[in-house]
Protein backbone atom coordinates (compact mmCIF):
# COMPACT_ATOMS: atom_id res chain seq x y z
CA UNK A 1 0.00 0.00 0.00
CA UNK A 2 2.92 2.12 0.71
CA UNK A 3 4.35 1.34 -2.77
CA UNK A 4 0.60 2.60 -3.91
CA UNK A 5 0.50 6.07 -2.34
CA UNK A 6 4.10 7.16 -3.38
CA UNK A 7 3.49 6.01 -7.20
CA UNK A 8 -0.23 8.47 -6.90
CA UNK A 9 1.26 10.84 -4.90
CA UNK A 10 4.26 11.19 -7.98
CA UNK A 11 1.78 11.05 -10.97
CA UNK A 12 -1.87 12.08 -10.05
CA UNK A 13 -0.86 15.87 -9.47
CA UNK A 14 0.98 16.09 -13.14
CA UNK A 15 -2.39 14.84 -14.43
CA UNK A 16 -4.28 17.30 -12.61
CA UNK A 17 -2.27 19.90 -13.11
CA UNK A 18 -2.85 19.13 -17.30
CA UNK A 19 -6.98 18.82 -16.35
CA UNK A 20 -6.44 22.15 -15.06
CA UNK A 21 -5.19 22.71 -18.30
CA UNK A 22 -8.48 21.28 -20.32
CA UNK A 23 -10.97 22.91 -18.01
CA UNK A 24 -9.42 26.35 -18.00
CA UNK A 25 -9.81 25.85 -22.16
CA UNK A 26 -13.32 24.36 -21.41
CA UNK A 27 -14.75 27.40 -19.43
CA UNK A 28 -12.85 29.85 -22.11
CA UNK A 29 -10.31 31.19 -19.40
CA UNK A 30 -7.72 29.96 -21.60
CA UNK A 31 -8.30 30.29 -25.29
CA UNK A 32 -6.62 28.89 -28.02
CA UNK A 33 -4.32 31.60 -29.00
CA UNK A 34 -3.42 32.26 -25.42
CA UNK A 35 -2.40 28.25 -24.98
CA UNK A 36 -0.46 28.54 -28.37
CA UNK A 37 1.47 31.63 -27.08
CA UNK A 38 2.28 29.44 -23.32
CA UNK A 39 3.47 26.61 -25.64
CA UNK A 40 5.52 28.55 -26.95
CA UNK A 41 6.40 30.93 -24.04
CA UNK A 42 7.49 27.10 -22.19
CA UNK A 43 9.26 25.52 -25.22
CA UNK A 44 11.57 28.49 -25.87
CA UNK A 45 12.30 30.29 -23.07
CA UNK A 46 10.63 28.49 -18.97
CA UNK A 47 12.25 25.10 -20.13
CA UNK A 48 15.72 25.76 -21.77
CA UNK A 49 15.93 27.75 -18.72
CA UNK A 50 15.18 24.85 -16.37
CA UNK A 51 17.08 22.66 -17.85
CA UNK A 52 20.27 24.99 -18.07
CA UNK A 53 19.91 25.48 -14.44
CA UNK A 54 19.90 22.01 -12.76
CA UNK A 55 22.40 21.17 -15.69
CA UNK A 56 24.84 24.28 -14.83
CA UNK A 57 24.26 23.49 -10.69
CA UNK A 58 25.64 20.27 -11.10
CA UNK A 59 29.43 18.90 -11.05
CA UNK A 60 28.48 17.44 -15.33
CA UNK A 61 31.50 15.95 -15.49
CA UNK A 62 30.56 13.37 -12.12
CA UNK A 63 26.97 13.90 -13.42
CA UNK A 64 27.72 12.38 -17.27
CA UNK A 65 26.28 8.81 -17.87
CA UNK A 66 27.30 7.84 -20.89
CA UNK A 67 25.74 4.15 -21.35
CA UNK A 68 22.80 5.95 -20.69
CA UNK A 69 22.80 8.39 -23.27
CA UNK A 70 23.47 5.34 -25.45
CA UNK A 71 20.96 3.27 -24.57
CA UNK A 72 18.73 6.16 -25.14
CA UNK A 73 19.69 7.09 -28.20
CA UNK A 74 19.92 3.50 -29.35
CA UNK A 75 16.54 2.77 -27.52
CA UNK A 76 15.18 5.61 -29.76
CA UNK A 77 16.46 4.63 -32.85
CA UNK A 78 15.14 1.17 -32.31
CA UNK A 79 11.12 2.58 -31.51
CA UNK A 80 11.34 4.59 -34.71
CA UNK A 81 12.49 1.40 -36.62
CA UNK A 82 9.62 -0.48 -35.39
CA UNK A 83 7.15 2.10 -35.45
CA UNK A 84 7.83 2.78 -39.26
CA UNK A 85 7.77 -1.16 -39.70
CA UNK A 86 4.15 -0.97 -38.06
CA UNK A 87 2.94 1.58 -40.00
CA UNK A 88 3.20 -0.16 -43.55
CA UNK A 89 0.11 -1.97 -42.18
CA UNK A 90 -1.62 1.08 -42.52
CA UNK A 91 -2.92 3.96 -45.22
CA UNK A 92 0.31 6.18 -46.73
CA UNK A 93 -2.06 9.26 -45.97
CA UNK A 94 -1.31 8.68 -42.20
CA UNK A 95 2.60 6.65 -42.04
CA UNK A 96 4.35 9.78 -41.51
CA UNK A 97 2.11 10.68 -38.34
CA UNK A 98 1.69 6.92 -37.37
CA UNK A 99 5.50 6.84 -37.00
CA UNK A 100 5.73 10.16 -35.31
CA UNK A 101 3.56 10.38 -32.49
CA UNK A 102 4.47 6.48 -31.48
CA UNK A 103 7.90 7.37 -30.66
CA UNK A 104 7.67 10.81 -29.74
CA UNK A 105 7.19 11.39 -25.91
CA UNK A 106 6.75 14.75 -24.45
CA UNK A 107 9.94 13.25 -22.55
CA UNK A 108 10.70 17.41 -21.89
CA UNK A 109 7.34 18.83 -20.03
CA UNK A 110 5.89 15.65 -19.07
CA UNK A 111 9.04 13.74 -18.36
CA UNK A 112 10.77 16.65 -16.10
CA UNK A 113 7.37 17.17 -14.07
CA UNK A 114 7.15 13.50 -13.14
CA UNK A 115 11.07 13.16 -12.41
CA UNK A 116 10.97 16.83 -10.62
CA UNK A 117 7.69 15.21 -8.78
CA UNK A 118 9.45 12.47 -7.46
CA UNK A 119 12.99 13.57 -6.71
CA UNK A 120 12.54 17.82 -7.09
CA UNK A 121 14.87 18.18 -9.28
CA UNK A 122 15.17 17.36 -12.93
CA UNK A 123 18.02 14.33 -12.18
CA UNK A 124 19.56 12.92 -14.52
CA UNK A 125 16.38 13.94 -17.57
CA UNK A 126 18.61 16.23 -19.53
CA UNK A 127 21.03 13.41 -20.41
CA UNK A 128 17.83 11.30 -21.39
CA UNK A 129 17.07 14.54 -23.49
CA UNK A 130 20.37 15.08 -25.36
CA UNK A 131 19.92 11.81 -26.58
CA UNK A 132 16.56 11.85 -27.70
CA UNK A 133 15.28 14.93 -28.39
CA UNK A 134 17.55 15.94 -31.42
CA UNK A 135 16.52 12.61 -32.87
CA UNK A 136 12.71 13.02 -32.22
CA UNK A 137 13.09 16.36 -33.85
CA UNK A 138 15.24 15.38 -36.87
CA UNK A 139 13.28 12.26 -37.71
CA UNK A 140 9.83 14.04 -37.32
CA UNK A 141 11.08 16.50 -40.05
CA UNK A 142 12.27 13.28 -42.01
CA UNK A 143 9.29 10.77 -41.93
CA UNK A 144 6.96 13.53 -41.89
CA UNK A 145 8.35 14.95 -45.26
CA UNK A 146 9.01 11.48 -46.98
CA UNK A 147 5.12 10.58 -46.28
CA UNK A 148 3.77 14.39 -47.25
CA UNK A 149 0.83 14.29 -49.71
CA UNK A 150 1.95 16.57 -52.65
CA UNK A 151 5.19 17.17 -53.99
CA UNK A 152 8.05 15.61 -52.87
CA UNK A 153 10.78 17.82 -50.60
CA UNK A 154 14.18 17.89 -52.06
CA UNK A 155 16.83 15.48 -49.83
CA UNK A 156 19.03 18.20 -49.73
CA UNK A 157 16.28 20.98 -48.59
CA UNK A 158 15.47 18.24 -45.90
CA UNK A 159 18.40 17.92 -44.95
CA UNK A 160 19.06 21.36 -44.42
CA UNK A 161 15.68 21.77 -42.51
CA UNK A 162 16.22 18.93 -40.00
CA UNK A 163 20.13 20.62 -39.40
CA UNK A 164 18.73 24.28 -38.92
CA UNK A 165 15.74 22.52 -36.22
CA UNK A 166 18.31 20.16 -34.28
CA UNK A 167 20.79 23.42 -33.98
CA UNK A 168 18.16 25.49 -33.13
CA UNK A 169 15.95 23.49 -30.94
CA UNK A 170 15.79 26.12 -27.61
CA UNK A 171 16.03 22.90 -25.42
CA UNK A 172 18.67 22.14 -26.83
CA UNK A 173 20.25 25.25 -26.56
CA UNK A 174 19.26 25.35 -22.69
CA UNK A 175 21.30 21.75 -22.05
CA UNK A 176 24.52 23.03 -24.35
CA UNK A 177 24.81 26.20 -22.15
CA UNK A 178 24.22 24.60 -18.73
CA UNK A 179 26.99 21.40 -19.93
CA UNK A 180 29.26 24.69 -20.78
CA UNK A 181 28.61 26.28 -17.65
CA UNK A 182 29.30 23.87 -15.31
CA UNK A 183 32.65 22.71 -16.85
CA UNK A 184 33.41 26.45 -16.09
CA UNK A 185 32.56 25.40 -12.58
CA UNK A 186 32.41 28.72 -12.17
CA UNK A 187 29.51 30.38 -9.06
CA UNK A 188 26.34 31.12 -10.73
CA UNK A 189 26.10 34.88 -9.53
CA UNK A 190 23.14 35.47 -6.71
CA UNK A 191 20.91 38.32 -9.39
CA UNK A 192 21.28 35.45 -12.31
CA UNK A 193 20.69 32.74 -10.16
CA UNK A 194 17.20 33.91 -9.20
CA UNK A 195 16.52 35.20 -12.81
CA UNK A 196 17.03 32.11 -13.87
CA UNK A 197 14.95 30.42 -11.18
CA UNK A 198 11.69 32.69 -11.32
CA UNK A 199 11.81 31.80 -14.95
CA UNK A 200 12.85 27.87 -14.59
CA UNK A 201 10.13 27.47 -12.30
CA UNK A 202 6.97 28.06 -14.36
CA UNK A 203 8.07 25.83 -17.11
CA UNK A 204 6.66 22.53 -14.97
CA UNK A 205 3.04 23.99 -13.86
CA UNK A 206 2.28 25.97 -17.33
CA UNK A 207 3.61 23.50 -19.19
CA UNK A 208 1.53 20.68 -18.06
CA UNK A 209 -1.40 23.11 -18.55
CA UNK A 210 -1.03 23.93 -22.07
CA UNK A 211 -0.22 20.76 -22.44
CA UNK A 212 -3.97 19.69 -20.96
CA UNK A 213 -5.30 22.84 -23.01
CA UNK A 214 -3.72 21.90 -26.73
CA UNK A 215 -6.15 18.83 -26.34
CA UNK A 216 -8.55 18.79 -28.70
CA UNK A 217 -11.66 16.17 -29.07
CA UNK A 218 -13.31 17.13 -32.38
CA UNK A 219 -12.56 14.66 -35.19
CA UNK A 220 -9.90 13.29 -33.84
CA UNK A 221 -10.91 9.81 -33.71
CA UNK A 222 -11.10 9.21 -37.93
CA UNK A 223 -8.91 6.47 -37.47
CA UNK A 224 -9.67 4.60 -34.28
CA UNK A 225 -8.21 1.73 -35.19
CA UNK A 226 -4.48 2.35 -35.95
CA UNK A 227 -4.94 5.75 -33.51
CA UNK A 228 -5.54 2.67 -30.70
CA UNK A 229 -2.76 0.61 -31.88
CA UNK A 230 -0.50 3.58 -31.99
CA UNK A 231 -1.89 4.73 -28.40
CA UNK A 232 -0.64 1.32 -26.92
CA UNK A 233 2.57 1.08 -28.45
CA UNK A 234 3.53 3.88 -27.12
CA UNK A 235 2.30 3.58 -23.48
CA UNK A 236 2.93 -0.07 -23.08
CA UNK A 237 4.89 -1.58 -25.87
CA UNK A 238 8.36 0.05 -26.08
CA UNK A 239 8.33 -0.16 -22.27
CA UNK A 240 7.61 -3.76 -22.15
CA UNK A 241 10.73 -4.15 -24.95
CA UNK A 242 13.07 -1.87 -23.64
CA UNK A 243 12.66 -1.19 -19.66
CA UNK A 244 14.10 -4.65 -18.81
CA UNK A 245 16.98 -4.45 -20.76
CA UNK A 246 17.49 -0.73 -18.82
CA UNK A 247 17.00 -2.73 -15.64
CA UNK A 248 19.17 -5.61 -16.60
CA UNK A 249 22.06 -2.74 -17.65
CA UNK A 250 21.76 -1.45 -14.06
CA UNK A 251 19.66 1.57 -14.05
CA UNK A 252 18.46 2.80 -10.80
CA UNK A 253 16.43 5.62 -9.37
CA UNK A 254 16.16 8.78 -11.89
CA UNK A 255 17.81 7.02 -14.54
CA UNK A 256 15.51 4.12 -14.74
CA UNK A 257 12.84 6.84 -14.72
CA UNK A 258 14.06 8.99 -17.23
CA UNK A 259 14.06 5.97 -19.17
CA UNK A 260 10.71 5.05 -18.36
CA UNK A 261 9.40 8.60 -19.27
CA UNK A 262 11.29 8.52 -22.19
CA UNK A 263 9.88 5.17 -23.61
CA UNK A 264 6.33 5.45 -21.83
CA UNK A 265 5.14 9.02 -21.17
CA UNK A 266 2.43 10.80 -23.59
CA UNK A 267 2.55 11.59 -26.93
CA UNK A 268 3.79 15.49 -27.32
CA UNK A 269 1.53 18.03 -28.63
CA UNK A 270 4.18 18.76 -30.72
CA UNK A 271 3.62 15.79 -32.84
CA UNK A 272 0.17 17.64 -33.96
CA UNK A 273 2.17 20.98 -34.66
CA UNK A 274 4.31 19.71 -36.50
CA UNK A 275 1.85 17.49 -38.67
CA UNK A 276 -0.08 20.36 -39.50
CA UNK A 277 2.90 22.72 -40.39
CA UNK A 278 4.28 20.13 -42.87
CA UNK A 279 1.19 19.38 -45.23
CA UNK A 280 -0.37 16.74 -43.01
CA UNK A 281 -4.18 16.54 -41.73
CA UNK A 282 -3.18 16.48 -37.64
CA UNK A 283 -6.31 14.23 -36.96
CA UNK A 284 -4.62 11.34 -36.20
CA UNK A 285 -1.55 12.48 -34.28
CA UNK A 286 -4.42 14.57 -32.49
CA UNK A 287 -6.30 11.52 -31.60
CA UNK A 288 -2.97 9.82 -30.64
CA UNK A 289 -1.99 13.10 -27.96
CA UNK A 290 -6.19 12.65 -26.54
CA UNK A 291 -5.40 8.89 -25.75
CA UNK A 292 -1.80 9.01 -24.66
CA UNK A 293 -2.34 11.81 -22.27
CA UNK A 294 -5.50 10.73 -20.61
CA UNK A 295 -4.33 6.66 -20.18
CA UNK A 296 -0.86 7.76 -19.06
CA UNK A 297 -1.72 8.80 -15.91
CA UNK A 298 -3.10 5.01 -15.32
CA UNK A 299 0.14 3.32 -17.32
CA UNK A 300 2.81 5.86 -15.96
CA UNK A 301 1.51 5.12 -12.25
CA UNK A 302 1.55 1.29 -12.90
CA UNK A 303 4.89 1.25 -14.15
CA UNK A 304 6.05 3.21 -11.60
CA UNK A 305 4.75 0.63 -8.82
CA UNK A 306 5.99 -2.00 -10.90
CA UNK A 307 9.47 -0.79 -10.42
CA UNK A 308 9.04 0.82 -6.96
CA UNK A 309 8.27 -3.10 -5.72
CA UNK A 310 10.95 -4.01 -7.53
CA UNK A 311 13.13 -1.62 -5.51
CA UNK A 312 14.26 0.44 -8.50
CA UNK A 313 12.98 3.50 -7.62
Amino acid sequence: MENFVFCINATMPIFFTMILGMWFRKIRLFTEDFVNKMNKFVFHAALPALLFKDIAEVDIREAWNGKLVIFCFLATVASIGISAAASLCFSRQIRGEFIQASYRSSSAVLGIAFIQNIYGSSGIAPLMIIASVPLYNAMAVVVLTLFRPGEKEDMKALAARTCKGIITNPIIIGIVLGILYSLLSVPMPVILEKTVSNLAVLATPLGLMAMGGSVKFGEAFVDLKPTIICAVMKLTGFVALFLPIGIHMGFVGDQIVSVLVMLGSATTVSCFIMAKNMGHGGQFSSGVIILTTLFSSVTLTAWLYLLKTMGLV
